[in-house]
C-alpha cells in the first residue's frame, strides 16, 4: 500500500465517522424552542402484590421541582405535586400511602383503565357472529375492564429522561380470553412529565384477533388540597354541546342529547356545584355528574376537552385529547370510608375525574364511534393533563 492510499483511506474513514456522528446528533436534536432539561426519574420498591411480585414506585421530577409518582402496579398515579399561584407545591390527586391499600379497596384512584374504560351494558357484546360475555362487576353491567382490569396488573416498566422531560413507559400483554375479551392485546402506555407541567399519556395497542379497546386514565383531581375539601367551587369548562344520555344503570340509551339550557351545560366556565342538585334525571341517576360528553372537535388531532380552575390556589388544569369523548364524574360515590394519603377521609364530591374516552357501551351501539381493533392495525390515543396558574402568562393570554 502506498503512502497516498493510506492517507486516502484515513481521510475516507474520518468522513464516514463524521457522517455517523452528525446522523446520531440529528436523532437527538431537541424540538424548536426546547432547552436542556434537569428533569429526573428515580425508583424504589413500593411493595408486593398479592401474588408476591415486586411493585416499583417511580418519581418523575421536572425542571421546576414539580413531581409525579407512578407505580407500575396498575400504572397508578399515586401523587401529582404542582405549584400554586404563590409558588407552593401541593398534591392534586387522591390516593393511598401504601400499595396494600390500592390492592385492598380502591375506586380506581389514579389508575390505567382497560381493556375497556367505562361501562358495557349487560356485560356482553358481539363481534360478527361471536358473542363475548364479560364479568358483571357493576350490577348487571361490565365496568372498567372487569374483576382484574389493567388497573390491577403489574406492568413492565422502562424509565428515562428526554429533552421533553421525565418518561415512564409501561407495557403489558393481555392474553386471549383475559376477562372475557378476545385476542392477545399488546399494550404500551407512556407517561411523560414535561418541564411545562404537563402529564402526557400516550396509548398504543395491537391485537392478533378482532377485539374492542377503550383505554383511559382515572385520576381523581382536587386542585385545592387533594381531597381534603369539596370540589364544588372548582370552575369547570367542558368543550361539548352534546352528551350521551343514560338510563338508571348509567348505560347510554343510544341517543344524543343537547346540553343547552340544562344543568349539564359547561360550555361557559362555572362552579361544578352550581347546578349539581338540579331536578334532572341525568343527575339523579348518577347522584351528580357522571356523564360522557361528546367533544366539539375539528379533525383527528389533539384538541381542548376541558379546563378547570380552582380560585383559591389559582391552579388551572387543561385537558387535551385525541379522543371523541370525556367522562366527567363529580365524586358522587365517595362517602368517607376510603382513608387516603395523610389520613384524609375522602368525602362525597371531594374530587372529580375527566376520563378521555370513546363512548360507554360503544360495542353495543352501532351509531357510536367504533372501538373495534383488528389485527394489523394499531390503537393510538393521546391525552394531556396540563397544569398552570392564573399568574402564569400562558394562561392569562388564553382568557
Amino acid at each position: 500500500m502506498t503512502v497516498n492510499s493510506r492517507f486516502l483511506n484515513r481521510w475516507i474513514g474520518q468522513i464516514v465517522m463524521l457522517a455517523v456522528g452528525l446522523f446520531l446528533a440529528a436523532c437527538n436534536i431537541p424540538k424548536e424552542g426546547a432547552t436542556e432539561t434537569t428533569a429526573t426519574v428515580t425508583s424504589e420498591v413500593y411493595g408486593a402484590t398479592s401474588g408476591g411480585e415486586e411493585a416499583l414506585l417511580f418519581t418523575l421530577t421536572n425542571s421546576n421541582g414539580e413531581e409525579v409518582r407512578i407505580t407500575n402496579y396498575g400504572g397508578i398515579v399515586v401523587s401529582l405535586k404542582v405549584l400554586d399561584k404563590n409558588g407552593n407545591l401541593g398534591d392534586v390527586v387522591l390516593g393511598f400511602d401504601s400499595l396494600e391499600d390500592y390492592i385492598k379497596d380502591s375506586p380506581y384512584f389514579g389508575a390505567l383503565i382497560g381493556r375497556y374504560g367505562n361501562r358495557i351494558g349487560q356485560a356482553k357484546f358481539a363481534l360478527g357472529s361471536d358473542l363475548y360475555e364479560l364479568a358483571a362487576n357493576d350490577g348487571e353491567n361490565h365496568l372498567h375492564g372487569g374483576e382484574v382490569g389493567f388497573d390491577k396488573v403489574l406492568w413492565t416498566p422502562e424509565s428515562f429522561v428526554t429533552y421533553n422531560g421525565a418518561v415512564l413507559r409501561l407495557e403489558y400483554v393481555s392474553e386471549d380470553g383475559e376477562e372475557g375479551y378476545p385476542g392477545t392485546l399488546e399494550t404500551r402506555v407512556t407517561y411523560t412529565w414535561t418541564d411545562d407541567s404537563a402529564l402526557e399519556i400516550e396509548y398504543r395497542a395491537k391485537t392478533d384477533k378482532t377485539t374492542v379497546v377503550n383505554l383511559t386514565h382515572h385520576s381523581y383531581f382536587n386542585l385545592k388540597d387533594a381531597g381534603a375539601s369539596s370540589i364544588l367551587e372548582h370552575e369547570l369548562m367542558i368543550n361539548a354541546d352534546r352528551f350521551t344520555p343514560i338510563d338508571e344503570q348509567l348505560i347510554p340509551d343510544g341517543k344524543i342529547g343537547l346540553v343547552a339550557d340544562t344543568a349539564l351545560d359547561f360550555l361557559e366556565s362555572r362552579p361544578i356545584g352550581e347546578s349539581i342538585d338540579d331536578d334532572l334525571d341525568q343527575l339523579k341517576f348518577g347522584k351528580g355528574y357522571d356523564l360522557n360528553y361528546i367533544l366539539n372537535r375539528r379533525g383527528d388531532g389533539i384538541s381542548l376537552a376541558a379546563r378547570v380552575n380552582e380560585p383559591t390556589t389559582g391552579r388551572v388544569l387543561e385537558v387535551f385529547t385525541t379522543e371523541p369523548g370525556v367522562q366527567f364524574y363529580s365524586g358522587n360515590f365517595l362517602d368517607g370510608h376510603h382513608v387516603g394519603k395523610g389520613g384524609v377521609a375522602y368525602e362525597n364530591r371531594s374530587a372529580f375525574t375527566l376520563e378521555t374516552q370513546h363512548y360507554p357501551d360503544s360495542p353495543n351501539i352501532k351509531a357510536f364511534p367504533s372501538t373495534v381493533l383488528t389485527p394489523g392495525t394499531t390503537y393510538q390515543s393521546k391525552t394531556i393533563y396540563k397544569f398552570s396558574t392564573v399568574k402564569d402568562s400562558r394562561q392569562e393570554s388564553k382568557e
